[in-house]
Parts: structure tokens; sequence; C-alpha cells
């Protein structure tokens, strides 16, 4: 199995679990030791479970993680930085959807129960609608919710936010 793939498996994991004990028992519903061999290529998860692997990425993120696994195969120096580079793609996709009118942008509030609004997510979705039920492109960014003030507003005010300061917030370059 390649680790470059765990790497962001688990990237995706932390963003949207906290922690991969939450991700593995609550959602995976497993045990620590499959999990484990699992990463390690020991055993196969079922085919209920892989769906819910899957399931951590939109359609057109999981395509995206397909294509970083094969570039890391003909670049190997990119193995290093298969998550960061993931995260950098994905942030530069949804700047070009959005700029070139084909993009729409949305804030998701987070379903969490966290009572201190300093350590709850919003989410920030990035489609591109074909008009056809199930096949629109999207991309999502899980961000502080203390920049729900800073995002809210007209549609202008959240573009520009996007261009200005979404490859610094999500990905931290």
């Amino acid at each position: 199995m390649h680790q470059m793939y765990i790497d962001i498996l688990i990237d995706a994991i932390i963003e949207q679990f906290e922690t991969e004990e939450n991700f593995y028992t609550d959602y995976l519903q497993t045990s620590k030791e499959n999990w484990d061999n699992w990463k390690k290529g020991r055993i196969n998860l079922t085919s209920e479970e892989m769906q819910k692997v899957k399931n951590l990425f939109s359609d057109y993120e999981w395509m995206l993680t397909q294509k970083i696994l094969r570039q890391t195969i003909l670049f190997p120096e990119k193995r290093n930085i298969a998550v960061s580079e993931y995260k950098r793609l994905k942030t530069l996709i949804a700047k070009k959807w959005l700029q070139s009118g084909a993009g729409m942008a949305e804030l998701i509030p987070s379903k969490t129960n966290r009572e201190e609004k300093n350590q709850a997510f919003i989410d920030l979705k990035v489609t591109v609608s074909y008009g056809e039920w199930g096949f629109d492109d999207i991309v999502t960014f899980r961000l502080p919710a203390t920049l729900q003030g800073q995002l809210e507003g007209s549609k202008v005010e959240l573009l520009d936010w996007v261009n200005e300061n979404l490859m610094g917030t999500y990905v931290g370059e």
C-alpha cells in the first residue's frame, strides 16, 4: 500500500474526525488492530468499510488523490510532499473554478456539538455544476469557525477571501 495514500487519508481523517481513533471506532466501526493492519497492508477492509473510507472525499477529491499518487510513482521526489501537494492543488482548482465563473462557493456550518466556538469548524464547499443530478464536481475545505465573520456576506467578498487567503489558511503556505 502506498504510504502517500495513507498520509493523504490520515490528513482527511484528522480534518474531519480530529483523531484516527474517532474515525475507526465511531465511523468505520472497526478495531484499532484491524485499522492498523489495514494501514500496513496486512488485511483488506470490507467493501462497506472501503466505501466509508472513500466517502471522506468527494468524487472529484478522490480523483485528485489518484492523480497525486500517480505523480508520486512517476516522480519519487514528490513522495514527501504528497499531502501538501494534494491540498495545494485542491485549493488552486477551487480558485480557478471561482475565477472562471464556473464554480460556486458556499459556506456550510459544522455539525459538531462543540461548545467552544474557537474549536468549531465551518466547511467551504466549491462546486461546479453541470446541470445533471449527481455529476457536480465538488471540493471542500474545513476552516476554523473563527473565520466565518470574514467569509459571510456577499459573493464578491467570499471570492476575494478565497483568492487572497484560502491557500495560506488551508495549505499553510
